[in-house]
């Protein structure tokens, strides 16, 4: 009996042990829960902190909204912008009774580049707000300014913008609304940014409200990276890409081009109701024929289609730290005929940018791998001792080796034997596409013309539009044109 009450109670100081171990164990489990769950907050508060310092940090600071800027406003003399030589760009005057006026020695020519920094904050004045209100003075120089109640004189921001190079291309616009962007795709750096209709950036505080009210011709939006433009024939690479990949034997192409084709009912021309004969499809594309891309653009598939063109930045961000509107492209499979029978050739909803465009152009420049675009070089305080340098960084590869080398080819023939043999040249070999964009209804076209320029390892990326151009006729060549001569002639740069 004694032992049957011993064994009783041993069982139960047993339970009682292995209650408390079950106890245990779940409450060290519950500990482990909420300490892995504020590992995980803490990591992502790491995380969040990171990324604003990386990627967040100049945008915020930078918005109007940011009472900061006013108070550095208070306290420091703005800096000064200058160009890829170190001649000034923007700059600010003070007077003897401490006015400050910012001055633009160029007038118009960087009117969209460089921007300005009052009714708001536009182009470089934008992007590099917060550096240009920050002051790296000597240390002795910024006790005596605080000492006496002084402003402190704001760091200098130099930029990639080549002054020559941006004078050809604005006069090369001449009195045409449209833009110009060109890139050097080694690096990103974003060589001259033009666009017309201007302003002069020295009268904005008298012209703005004017500027505004003008919607006819919105000289304030700067057309290289806001401007959407139907891209017309350029449109063209994108439908070839996707055609190649759909069709490992594309080399077998053929088809012969009698100035039209018809499918249910709707019939789209080549320019002019030009008969290119038989065709492969590098001629096809020389040509830049109608015909023969509406043909082959009526076999793609186009969920692979869509899913190509948004993997080269439509409807998606571009690799950018600027202000920029996104291109547009809405066929996929609901899509009727005659819409895809439009879009393959550049005509329909599809819309893009310049820059966009150039950028591609840079990409297959630089054997499919595109380099961020970038205007800041560096920045250096008013002595002109360095505070930080900006290295080149690459987005992401495009395209794979085999297929540029294929993409050269077509580009190239463009100009040997294509609509663009106004850019052959002894200084460089040329390669790109062009394009006549119709748009209201046909009763107006724009000239484009996107691509690249090489010699001896030296390389520009461009892209040129121009509004309202005769039809037929192909003015975006001789634009780009002349900002390859510049740029490759002994004297440039």
């Amino acid at each position: 009996m004694k032992k049957e009450k011993r064994n009783n109670k041993n069982d139960k100081i047993a339970e009682i042990k292995d209650n408390r171990k079950k106890k245990t164990k779940n409450s060290n489990r519950q500990i482990m829960v909420v300490t892995y769950l504020f590992l995980l907050l803490f990591a992502g508060m790491i995380g969040y902190f990171v990324k604003f310092q990386v990627k967040d940090s100049d945008e915020v600071i930078n918005n109007n909204y940011n009472n900061r800027q006013e108070v550095l406003e208070e306290s420091v003399i703005r800096g000064s912008i200058l160009s890829d030589d170190g001649q000034v760009l923007a700059h600010t005057i003070v007077s003897a009774d401490g006015t400050e006026i910012r001055s633009y020695p160029y007038g118009t020519l960087f009117a969209h580049s460089v921007g300005f920094s009052t009714h708001g904050k536009t182009g470089v004045e934008l992007m590099a707000n917060y550096k240009l209100l920050t002051s790296n003075e000597p240390i002795n120089e910024i006790a005596e300014n605080d000492l006496k109640g002084d402003k402190h004189i704001g760091d200098n921001v130099t930029t990639s913008l080549n002054i020559n190079l941006t004078k050809v291309a604005y006069n090369a616009l001449e009195d045409n609304q449209g833009a110009i962007i060109a890139i050097e795709p080694s690096t990103g750096k974003i060589i001259t940014m033009v666009s017309k209709p201007d302003f002069d950036p020295n009268t904005i505080d008298s012209i703005y409200d004017t500027l505004v009210a003008d919607n006819s011709n919105s000289n304030l939006l700067n057309r290289a990276t806001n401007g959407l433009y139907t891209p017309g024939s350029t449109f063209k690479l994108f439908t070839l890409i996707e055609y190649i990949r759909e069709n490992p034997d594309y080399s077998n192409y053929t088809f012969n081009c009698k100035g039209s084709i018809t499918q249910e009912d709707h019939t789209i021309h080549c320019a002019g109701g030009r008969w290119h004969g038989n065709e492969d499809l590098k001629d096809s594309f020389a040509n830049s024929c109608n015909s023969s891309f509406v043909n082959l653009g009526l076999t793609l598939d186009r969920a692979k289609f869509k899913k190509l063109c948004e993997s080269l930045f439509f409807n998606n961000d571009l690799p950018l730290s600027m202000s920029y509107k996104n291109s547009q492209f809405s066929l996929d499979e609901t899509s009727s005929t005659f819409e895809t029978m439009q879009t393959v050739i550049g005509q329909g909803k599809t819309l893009v940018t310049p820059i966009h465009l150039a950028m591609i152009a840079s990409a297959i420049a630089n054997d499919g791998v595109l380099m961020k675009p970038y205007m800041i070089t560096s920045v250096e305080n008013y002595l002109g001792t360095s505070v930080k340098k900006y290295s080149p960084e690459k987005a992401q590869n495009l395209f794979e080796k085999p297929e540029v080398d294929v993409l050269k080819e077509f580009l190239r023939a463009v100009v040997t034997q294509g609509t663009g043999t106004k850019l052959k040249s002894d200084l460089y070999t040329a390669y790109g596409k062009t394009g006549t964009a119709q748009i209201n209804d046909g009763s107006q076209s724009n000239s484009l013309f996107m691509g690249y320029a090489e010699n001896e390892g030296k390389k520009l990326a461009i892209c040129v539009v121009l509004e309202d151009m005769p039809e037929g006729s192909t003015p975006a060549v001789p634009v780009a044109k002349a900002v390859f001569d510049e740029y490759f002639s002994k004297e440039a740069n």
